[in-house]
């Protein structure tokens, strides 16, 4: 093993090309057009273009695989998104005779596919929500749905079968609403993941998102590494990430933890992959899903055990044994991520790409990471993720941790695009959050939250660019 390319942009491709260098390996970066002054490609030790994209080039397994093979990249590691979760990318690897960092194809398309990996789950006996197998096309469909909601009630969760990512989901309240947006649904999904399949499941109302990282190597050993708490969330897609749950039954989360084993036991996981499930108010849970690749959220887990995911995958796709066992892993203390997005939380979230960064201030000190990609003079794509930093904080107690989130928050200064730090900062002061008390309706429920003056005001936009170019006409040579 020399070289490993990494498939990916923005914060998780720096991610991953630092462990690479790390273990000593050469890191190879790819990038689009749109992404020609990304610190991704600076940071690697060479870096191929691949296409004007914005996007397609990214998701072409063609080029990515030919790319890998003009750097002579022995491995490709996929992060997360785009080709991460996509079985034909795995097995185009295997073909090619270069190791993928992730499952196998079989597994990827099996767990990827929600209504085979439910049948796969329902067979080992993993408790599950009531829900549909695929809807058969037209009316045939929606008789399929109408007969399942006059079994179980209103709402339902309408879902892509080939979803991820908050994409392809939508709740619908009655008969009305699920006639018109089947079709709907299967447009979405066709166009987001080349898949029109959809299906239903019963809402679980106000429930905890809870979910598990387990690893597994290939031979048959399994480790989990602790709960995380997701739940607040925007448009079905994460916001805030926390480790552990803070569920006070270690009883109920132990079991999870061990429902979580048994199910990528009964996949034939392999490598570092997520067990998600919803609790309910009376503490019953259910399985939703294996997502089989990096999580976004995998900085929390790492805070807490001191275990490198990205190097264990790297190990473990080289064929290496687990290193350490389930008496190993030890919890300590509490992690929160927060997404630092360019998006306006007063507009709906709306994105804000376009927009150049004129000061950047980032904070720092104990228990504190920054996972991001972002820089001062840095125009953000428009065609591209919103994300641009993951704030994660540790602290040894839950309190510790929320009052070194608030002060790293106020510390961050991003003038360019709004971004979600004023919402941020309402809500790491709000009783519940402070109580730890929240569901996948925190939002719904907590209206307050969007309810600020923007960070900076104009005035305040042009001293903090006064003070940049007087400290840097006294200080030449800071960077």
């Amino acid at each position: 093993m020399k070289k490993i390319l990494v498939a990916n942009r923005g914060e998780i491709a720096l991610r991953i090309i630092r462990a690479i260098q790390e273990l000593g390996y050469a890191a190879v970066a790819i990038y689009e057009t749109p992404d020609a002054e990304a610190l991704h490609i600076r940071t690697a030790d060479e870096a191929i273009w691949i296409g004007n994209g914005p996007r397609c080039d990214y998701l072409n397994i063609e080029k990515v695989v030919l790319a890998a093979k003009k750097a002579g990249a022995d491995a490709i590691h996929p992060g997360y998104g785009f080709l991460a979760e996509n079985p034909d990318f795995s097995q185009a690897c295997e073909e090619a005779g270069i190791t993928f960092i992730g499952p196998s194809a079989e597994v990827i398309h099996n767990l990827g596919d929600k209504v085979i990996a439910r049948r796969i789950m329902q067979e080992a006996g993993i408790p599950m929500v009531p829900g549909t197998p695929n809807l058969a096309a037209g009316e045939e469909g929606v008789k399929q749905a109408l007969a399942f909601t006059a079994q179980h009630g209103y709402p339902v969760m309408l879902k892509a079968t080939a979803g991820g990512g908050g994409r392809g989901i939508r709740r619908i309240e009655n008969e009305k609403q699920l006639k018109a947006e089947i079709p709907v649904a299967r447009a979405e999904a066709k166009a987001a993941f080349n898949n029109d399949a959809v299906y239903l499941e019963k809402v679980v109302l106000d429930p905890k998102h809870v979910e598990v990282q387990i690893i597994g190597d290939k031979y048959g050993n399994y480790v989990h590494l602790g709960t995380r708490d997701c739940s607040i969330q925007r448009r079905n897609q994460k916001l805030v990430e926390i480790a552990p749950s803070l569920i006070q039954d270690q009883g109920l989360l132990g079991r999870i933890c061990a429902t979580a084993i048994k199910a990528a036991q009964a996949s034939n996981y392999t490598n570092a992959g997520t067990v998600e499930f919803l609790v309910d108010k009376d503490h019953n849970f259910y399985f939703m899903e294996i997502n089989t690749r990096l999580q976004v959220e995998h900085t929390v887990t790492e805070m807490i055990t001191g275990i490198d995911i990205v190097r264990t995958q790297i190990k473990l796709a080289l064929g290496r044994p687990l290193s350490f066992r389930q008496e190993d892993v030890h919890l300590r203390g509490h992690a929160i991520e927060m997404r630092i997005n360019a998006e306006d939380p007063q507009n709906n979230f709306m994105p804000e790409g376009g927009k150049t960064v004129s000061v950047y201030r980032s904070p720092g000190g104990y228990g504190v990471r920054l996972d991001g990609f972002v820089y001062q003079g840095f125009t953000i794509p428009e065609v591209y993720d919103s994300l641009l930093v993951k704030l994660t904080v540790f602290g040894f107690s839950w309190n510790e941790t929320v009052d070194r989130l608030r002060r790293c928050l106020n510390n961050f200064v991003i003038v360019g695009p709004k971004t979600t730090i004023p919402f941020y900062l309402n809500l790491v002061v709000d009783p519940d959050f402070k109580e730890g008390d929240f569901t996948t309706s925190y939002l719904d429920t907590h209206p307050q939250l969007l309810e600020y003056k923007e960070q900076d005001d104009e005035g305040n936009k042009l001293a903090r660019l006064i003070a940049e170019i007087h400290y840097k006409r006294e200080n030449p040579y800071a960077i």
